[in-house]
């Protein structure tokens, strides 16, 4: 498999890039992406087996069973990064090992049903925070520790809509690959 056929596995819709500006459009775009996400992650999951969900999305990559557990760990962390940063003036967030977490048991061994449930009521309490968003409140920013960039929080909701697509492609393409319809 050639660097570019991996590249393409590994990013399946593109590399994320933080827009210059964003317009209200492009927001609630995002925020209806973050709202009905969890719906067609488990439409798209629900009928795998065990050996499917144990099947790396690429070679060297998570299974889609991680995948899952991933989403849930990343998009609780990020519902809590919007709270703090709507509350804190400019507030240094917590980062954490995304990699080591999906090697965890839980990531790597539980059933996904827990994540999809979480993610189900997790996706509704931030949706509708970010749909009582003011325009002050899209403006606050928090920083990233390991970079220490400033992301305001109207980039976060087209991040985390970018994210919601792009592990959504990982699983779509590997069952398309596999034929598992």
């Amino acid at each position: 498999m050639s660097i570019q056929e991996l590249e393409d596995l590994k990013y399946p819709i593109g590399k994320f890039q933080f827009p210059e500006s964003c317009s209200q459009t492009e927001i609630e775009n995002g925020i209806h992406t973050i709202c009905h996400f969890p719906q067609v992650l488990r439409e798209t999951v629900q009928y795998l087996n065990d050996e499917q969900l144990n099947t790396p999305y690429r070679p060297d990559g998570w299974t889609v069973r991680q995948v899952v557990h991933h989403l849930a760990d990343s998009h609780m962390n990020s519902y809590i990064r919007f709270k703090w940063t709507i509350t804190e003036q400019e507030p240094t967030i917590k980062a954490y090992d995304e990699k080591a977490w999906a090697e965890l048991s839980d990531a790597r061994y539980d059933a996904i049903e827990p994540s999809l449930l979480l993610l189900t009521a997790l996706h509704l309490k931030w949706t509708n925070l970010l749909n009582n968003l003011s325009e002050e409140d899209m403006s606050k920013a928090f920083v990233h520790p390991q970079n220490g960039n400033k992301i305001q929080l109207h980039e976060n909701i087209l991040l985390y809509a970018w994210h919601c697509n792009h592990h959504l492609a990982h699983i779509v393409n590997i069952s398309e690959r596999m034929n598992w319809d």
